[in-house]
């Protein structure tokens, strides 16, 4: 034994079991000629590795760079060993030592290793539509309990063959220690029903696919729930399932056989196409190209496409085998129910949409919906986190004891941390539906059991009425800690970005609870995870109806030209369709306070806008106004309208009277709207660029922090960030987190981790 050689012990956590890691350390020492072992243990792997000095460092380096692809390091810590005789690097047996806070791997999507196979007509895989390994296949979605192995999934259904079990066993073999691997022999199968739940004749997917030729709507169990397919230049079918599925204008998802075939319906950019065809595969909102087969009731009054490439081999097969240019895969569900994941539930939920039912009998044990985002400032943004993404953890800037944050009301999430990692939950939808709700309370209890964790603090929404508060509420011999809406939106941006404050935010959103008890919505903080101070917002204006103002746009422009004209405003054309006297009703709700709650809201402001300029006076689906708005604005430079900032107290006030005036004035001059819009985009970007800068005079804060569902606009965001760098701000934003209500559960664990440390 040389007397120059090293021995490190190297202790590695993140998400590092269950991706093939150990074989592919053990390889990776082999080939350099190190010797050594690796095993699990209850946090991560733990490696003992010996060799020449120079050769660790390639072997240390080649453990980040070369990883499998499912793999994340989110640590490792280095200390020296004494040498031992030894001849070989082996793999250890699991080991139960220790706290079990080892990652749980999100689903992935096939790896181009089984794809290869399963289109190979010698492989014994061949168009088998459940083949996976080590670096794909599903993960979170079929997972029952900790550890994960074979028996605490969905496939402990499915006792291996022989052949598999071989595979299983060999450390040589891509699908060592794969606990869904299977195959035709001993694995799942396909199954295809009527929309009465009676078996169809035939092979499932060849039959499936003549179905979705022959214009029908087919329902197809994927990896977390079940999709609505049809084909997408089948305008008929389009049709009849938006009428089917209650679903009038809110664009549909897209899936298209690969990255060449996106591109001929689609502007892509590098990094657009490197998210499209990451390991995480979300729905990306992509610039759309005119094409002469696509339906137009995908994606009506809207330029962009909500795109993904397929996922699972099943979606592969149905897209190469039926010769799709694009298949329309939107949520098995009812406009805001739960996307359906237990098939009895689908037959009696979907069978009242779907023509037939292409199934299957691994059972989901988790639901999730696939993610959406989107490239925002040449950068990942994520609007719904799920599939791919849950359950990674995002590491904290502070350590606390286990709290469990209950996020908000709608785009619900929640959120467990241990030390300084948060897990957050899938998306889990509108808790004001009663099945979503359940979810929510399943969700707490399976993350909870995964972690081993049972947390004694739990964080909520500051407002009273919320299910979730509700919910802390009820449960016994816990903290609570209240958290106001705006405040957990910067604390998710500052925790995102591993910052804890002080910072500027700049959080515009539709609607939260206030701290002096009306609604928020346009709102600049100066504070830090520990606390916040409101040095700015909007002019609080009447929500004419209360919630009925979300839906119905109009209310709110007459609320605005009212604050703006008093009872002289102009008689616009999008009053044309408004009965004279629900008009007059709005007026005098507005002057009286009565049902017309006040609202600093940025989101309302923009419905206003939009209803306005005669695009919308009614919504199908939330933030549909603010989309239109966002989509028929000029690309091109124009200057801000004139507008106010007030000193009121100790905060900045934009009073948005002087825009409205002049915005009506160009409306009915008749100025192009889309030139109207993007004025108006402008103005947002002048007011908070001024707010910002008045608030950094009086501070010497130069921190600023954009969160809040508004900063999902890519107009405005991206310009709102390359004004404030020009300004030399330092300028922090979503990523991996939602900007939107998504992103609260993070925030309010954020700020509880922050009080418990500093109590005072």
């Amino acid at each position: 034994m040389r007397m120059d050689m090293q021995r490190l012990k190297i202790d590695i956590d993140g998400l590092v079991q269950g991706v093939g890691f150990r074989p592919f350390v053990a390889q990776l020492a082999s080939r350099l000629g190190l010797t050594g072992t690796v095993g699990n243990d209850g946090r991560g792997v733990v490696i003992a590795v010996q060799g020449d000095p120079a050769v660790l460092d390639r072997f240390l380096a080649a453990l980040q760079t070369e990883a499998p692809p499912l793999a994340r390091i989110e640590g490792l810590q280095i200390t020296t060993l004494p040498l031992q005789p030894e001849k070989s690097f082996v793999i250890l047996a699991s080991s139960g030592a220790g706290a079990k806070v080892a990652a749980i791997a999100p689903d992935a999507h096939l790896c181009n290793d089984c794809l290869a196979e399963m289109l190979d007509p010698r492989d014994r895989r061949y168009h088998y539509p459940f083949i996976n390994c080590t670096n794909c296949g599903p993960r979170f979605s079929i997972i029952t309990g900790i550890p994960y192995d074979r028996p605490q999934t969905t496939m402990a259904e499915f006792p291996l063959c022989p052949a598999c079990a071989a595979e299983y066993r060999d450390p040589a073999s891509r699908r060592y220690h794969a606990q869904p691997i299977a195959c035709p022999a001993c694995g799942p199968q396909l199954s295809l029903l009527s929309f009465a739940g009676i078996p169809l004749a035939g092979d499932p997917l060849a039959e499936a696919i003549a179905l979705l030729q022959a214009g029908k709507i087919v329902a197809i169990k994927g990896l977390g729930g079940y999709h609505l397919a049809v084909d997408a230049e089948n305008d008929e079918a389009v049709a009849r399932l938006r009428r089917r599925k209650r679903r009038d204008e809110k664009p549909l998802a897209l899936m298209v056989p690969s990255l060449a075939e996106a591109h001929v319906l689609a502007q892509i950019s590098p990094a657009e196409a490197r998210l499209l065809s990451s390991v995480e595969r979300p729905i990306v909102l992509l610039a759309a190209k005119d094409h002469p087969t696509l339906s137009p009731g995908i994606a009506p009054r809207n330029r962009y496409l909500g795109m993904m490439l397929p996922y699972t081999p099943l979606h592969h097969l149905l897209l190469a085998l039926g010769g799709f240019t694009a298949l329309v895969m939107t949520s098995g569900n009812h406009s805001d129910a739960p996307i359906a994941a237990d098939d009895a539930q689908a037959l009696n939920e979907l069978g009242s949409i779907a023509d037939a039912f292409l199934l299957h009998n691994r059972r989901i044990h988790t639901r999730i919906d696939d993610s959406i985002a989107r490239v925002l400032a040449d950068k990942l943004l994520l609007l719904r986190r799920a599939r791919g993404y849950v359950p990674r953890a995002v590491l904290l800037p502070v350590t606390a004891p286990p709290i469990l944050a209950l996020g908000g009301e709608l785009k619900n999430t929640l959120c467990l941390t241990r030390d300084d990692r948060a897990y957050l939950s899938q998306h889990l939808g509108d808790l004001s539906n009663l099945e979503s709700y359940a979810g929510h309370v399943a969700m707490s209890a399976h993350l909870q059991s995964l972690l081993e964790l049972h947390p004694s603090v739990v964080a909520h929404d500051l407002h009273p009425d919320y299910q979730t508060t509700r919910l802390a509420e009820s449960l016994p011999g816990v903290q609570r800690i209240a958290v106001q809406h705006h405040h957990a939106h910067l604390a998710s941006c500052l925790a995102e970005n591993g910052e804890s404050g002080p910072a500027l935010g700049v959080i515009f959103d539709g609607l939260g609870y206030g701290a002096d008890g009306t609604m928020w919505g346009g709102e600049f903080l100066l504070g830090g995870l520990d606390g916040f101070r409101r040095v700015g917002y909007f002019t609080p204006t009447p929500m004419p109806g209360g919630d009925l103002a979300t839906r119905e746009p109009w209310r709110m422009a007459l609320a605005y030209l009212h604050q703006a004209y008093g009872r002289d405003y102009p008689r616009l054309p999008f009053l044309q369709e408004i009965a004279r006297r629900d008009e007059q009703l709005i007026v005098t709700m507005v002057e009286k306070g009565l049902h017309a709650p006040l609202s600093s809201s940025c989101g309302r402001l923009f419905d206003a806008v939009a209803a306005l300029l005669g695009l919308r006076n009614r919504v199908s689906y939330e933030g549909q106004a603010a989309i239109e708005l966002e989509m028929v604005a000029a690309i091109d430079d124009y200057p801000p309208y004139p507008f106010t900032l007030d000193n009121v107290a100790d905060a900045i006030v934009f009073a948005p009277q002087m825009m409205i005036r002049a915005l009506v004035a160009d409306l009915v001059a008749g100025l192009p709207i889309a030139q109207i819009s993007a004025r108006f985009h402008a103005t947002l970007v002048a007011v908070v660029s001024e707010i910002c800068c008045r608030v950094r005079k009086e501070t010497g804060i130069n921190t600023i922090a954009l969160s809040g569902g508004v900063f999902q606009n890519c107009l405005l965001t991206e310009a709102v960030i390359a004004r404030l760098e020009k300004e030399d701000f330092i300028v922090l934003t979503h990523s991996l987190v939602p900007p939107n209500d998504g992103g609260l559960s993070l925030g309010q664990a954020a700020v509880a981790a922050a009080r418990l440390q500093n109590p005072d």
